[in-house]
């Protein structure tokens, strides 16, 4: 199984970013697919997670407004719109995904809940 995300780069402050990231090798289609990102010298944190009927989506209160998830399931493949950056958003992101598709609200927010991780890409926001 491999996560490949990409659309990270170098933005300026006020501007926007598109992350994609492809699942392959098997099919989450019904599972919980999510971004988290890490700055350096910080822990790892959830940013957005979205289930598979799109029903549920919860934010991180840093990103609700601004950060857009959503998911194409014939693809395979989740996205995560990111408007208005701050230079506080700079990060390497991460796509994550589950295959279950049984996660309850607040476990969609935890890490340890995600059993596939992408290899992260950078985004830098500067001021």
């Amino acid at each position: 199984v491999q996560l490949q995300a990409s659309g990270g780069g170098l933005v300026q402050a006020g501007g926007s970013l598109r992350l994609s990231c492809a699942a392959s090798g098997r099919t989450f289609s019904r599972g919980v697919m999510a971004w988290f990102r890490q700055a350096p010298g910080k822990e790892r944190e959830f940013v957005a997670a979205i289930d598979w009927s799109r029903s549920r989506q919860p934010y991180a209160s840093s990103v609700r407004g601004r950060f857009t998830i959503s998911r194409d399931n014939a693809k395979n493949t989740v996205y995560l719109q990111m408007n208005s950056l701050k230079p506080e958003d700079t990060a390497v992101y991460y796509c994550a995904a589950e295959s279950t598709g049984r996660l309850i609200l607040s476990t969609m927010t935890t890490s340890s809940a995600y059993e596939s991780w992408g290899q992260g890409t950078q985004v830098t926001v500067s001021s």
